[in-house]
């Protein structure tokens, strides 16, 4: 059986508003026309890469800020946005990696629980190859990947009529003094990490890209079509 496919799209350094752009038009790609539209057979998606270019706290469907938690953070000069991903506050800026598979989870034979699963796997191998064994999941509700009790990877994901959308944010070089003004994913008594802050040395999402799709292509046992390959 041949595998399916995800259009690979880097992005490099954008701003949270144009990911968010990007991933509507998959969104509405998929859920309009699933088999048209220039996806090939075996095409089931696209996976969306980039770093934050500037500083924004999100909140998912539980919510997570008041209305005077939004101002002083917004005061701080970040960008505060309200999205449709599961969970609570997070930040996401400059040094961290987004991965948003834009996907139909009846491609893969996945369910949702079976997808948030696999991404979390994806971390936990990028930090395994990194020399960071202890990396591991854990059950809600503290999704994400964890090093003792530090985050170093949070997932928030959505899922309308089998298309995912979201996805998760590694730590790589994050400036991780933006989590002290919230309470990430509202997990009290729990703190944040990287990988430069582990490993004492910087790391950068350019660094971590190819061994991170390499695991993402063993867990999801897809091909990935560059972005700047024929439809």
């Amino acid at each position: 059986m041949q595998q399916p496919a995800l259009r690979l799209v880097r992005l490099g350094r954008v701003t949270y508003a144009e990911l968010l752009g990007l991933q509507d038009h998959w969104l509405r790609r998929l859920q309009t026309e699933p088999r048209t539209e220039g996806l090939s057979g075996t095409e089931a998606g696209a996976l969306l890469l980039c770093e934050p270019a500037e500083p924004v706290y999100t909140t998912g469907l539980r919510g997570g800020l008041t209305p005077e938690e939004t101002a002083r953070l917004r005061a701080l000069g970040a960008e505060v946005r309200v999205t449709g991903r599961g969970g609570l506050a997070t930040f996401h800026g400059p040094g961290q990696l987004l991965c948003h598979p834009v996907l139909d989870l009846r491609r893969f034979g996945l369910r949702l629980r079976m997808h948030v699963a696999a991404l979390e796997a994806c971390a936990v191998r990028l930090c395994e190859l990194h020399g960071l064994q202890d990396a591991r999941a854990r059950p809600s509700p503290y999704t994400g990947v964890w090093l003792d009790e530090r985050k170093i990877c949070a997932i928030g994901v959505r899922c309308g009529r089998h298309i995912t959308s979201h996805g998760l944010a590694l730590n790589c070089c994050t400036d991780l003094t933006w989590f002290e003004h919230i309470v990430p994913c509202g997990l009290v008594g729990t703190g944040v990490t990287s990988l430069s802050k582990e490993l004492q040395r910087h790391i950068t999402v350019d660094e971590v890209m190819p061994p991170f799709l390499v695991a993402f292509k063993e867990i999801y046992k897809c091909t990935l079509i560059s972005e700047d390959s024929p439809s």
